[in-house]
């Protein structure tokens, strides 16, 4: 392994791709720490000290910018603004026709698609940043703070914060797609790994300070085996055959070969965790704009949301996460892999499934397939994100247990993913690649 990575620094080309990718993530963690105009640092660094922050998608958006939403720094909204926009992008595709028509064009109407995700991450970016000055101004972005985290609330201030957090969206975007184009590839998801990964130590000295050596190598054996499921279920796919009949084109011979159709177990990725997430906080922020005015009753619908809707340690939660978490997959996957579309390409090409008819009959196979391998992938999607509500049940971690949930699954699928694409330019002038 060493000295593949020696070789790689070796390669100039690849040396200079991984330099630059380095200098970008660089950039976007010096990002997380520099506050807005108008912020006062060490207000905000108190209230962090204080205690536990807000729950719910609050957690979900700072894990993804690397502990910089809460901190109010120029890149608090991190790439999730951009995540929004490319599954609002993809889910229109079944909901207006020319979007799915620019799909079917190839390269040119992909980069329209691209386009369009961009104008909407901006303006995505600019209603999040509102938001949360709206939150950070009202104090409910850290509850148990008394200090004002933007003391100067005057609106040239809060203006100018807001255009600070939306250029700093877009200025994220703009480091991935370049990570992308000139670095190792896949920019966006190393964006999110790099977040991720810098939340690691602190949460492991947490436990370590707070529940002792015990749990903390009690955490450490259940991440080891954490990992190994999620590498293991992340590889696995069914294999589905596919022969191509021989045909004449001109005087040559082409077709006659077999390949495969991989579906893979969990072919949803982490999409219906934060789908599930979402849902899930839409009752507790409901609760929020419904609380009773000084010396009046509570509603019992609000008590009741209070009590099991807002805290993932309660059974009502869990099992609303997991049911959640199951339907949102399907739901997914139905959209992204059609299997109509499939057949029909396959008909077009002289492919055709042995013991298969092709067309409908094609169709209808790969759908029954899919339906049955979908169920284990979600069933596993939902057990892995429910490992910090099970940890914060269990030896009362907080909710950014390190190993589990949406974490673990972007660490590992980007890891996996960045590796191949390394060991895929390394083996062009090597032939052992990364990987022996």
């Amino acid at each position: 392994m060493l000295s593949a990575f020696g070789r790689a620094f070796r390669t100039p080309d690849l040396r200079r791709k991984l330099l630059f990718t380095l200098g970008i993530i660089t950039i976007f963690r010096l990002g997380a720490f520099i506050p807005s105009p108008g912020v006062s640092y060490q207000n905000v660094q108190q209230c962090l000290q204080t205690g536990e922050t807000s729950g719910g998608i609050y957690q979900l958006v700072n894990l993804f910018s690397g502990g910089a939403l809460l901190q109010v720094s120029v890149f608090a909204l991190g790439i999730m603004p951009y995540i929004t926009a490319s599954i609002i992008v993809q889910l229109l595709r079944v909901v207006i026709p020319r979007f799915q028509q620019l799909y079917e064009e190839g390269a040119a109407g992909q980069s329209k698609l691209t386009q369009y995700t961009r104008y909407l991450t901006i303006a995505l970016g600019l209603l999040n940043a509102t938001t949360l000055v709206s939150l950070a101004r009202s104090g409910q972005l850290l509850p148990n703070c008394q200090l004002p985290i933007i003391p100067d609330d005057s609106i040239v201030t809060t203006i100018l914060i807001i255009i600070t957090l939306t250029a700093g969206t877009g200025l994220i975007m703009w480091m991935g797609e370049l990570v992308t184009e000139k670095g190792v590839g896949n920019g966006m998801s190393l964006l999110i790994f790099t977040s991720i990964v810098s939340s690691f130590p602190g949460s492991l000295g947490a436990i370590w300070t707070s529940q002792g050596p015990g749990t903390f190598f009690m955490v450490l054996v259940i991440g080891l085996l954490t990992v190994a499921a999620v590498v293991f279920v992340e590889q696995s796919q069914r294999r589905i055959p596919v022969q191509y009949a021989k045909r004449m084109i001109g005087r040559r011979t082409v077709g006659g070969t077999s390949t495969y159709i991989p579906i893979k177990v969990n072919m949803a990725g982490v999409v219906p965790v934060i789908f599930a997430s979402s849902m899930l906080y839409l009752p507790g922020l409901i609760s929020q704009f419904n609380q009773p005015q000084p010396g009046e009753p509570i509603a019992p619908w609000v008590e009741w949301i209070n009590n099991n809707l807002v805290r993932g340690d309660q059974p009502i939660y869990m099992v609303l996460y997991f049911a959640m978490i199951v339907f949102f997959t399907y739901f997914y996957v139905a959209i992204t892999f059609n299997p109509e579309e499939v057949s029909d390409n396959m008909k077009k090409y002289g492919g055709f499934i042995p013991g298969i008819r092709a067309g409908k009959p094609t169709a209808d196979y790969l759908q029954y397939v899919l339906s049955r391998i979908t169920l284990p992938g979600a069933i596993y999607l939902a057990f892995v994100a429910l490992i910090p509500l099970v940890a914060l049940v269990l030896i009362n971690a907080n909710q950014n247990f390190p190993f589990g949930g949406t974490s673990i699954l972007i660490m590992v699928g980007v890891g996996l993913e960045t590796v191949k694409q390394i060991d895929a330019q390394l083996q062009q002038r090597h032939y052992e690649g990364l990987l022996r």
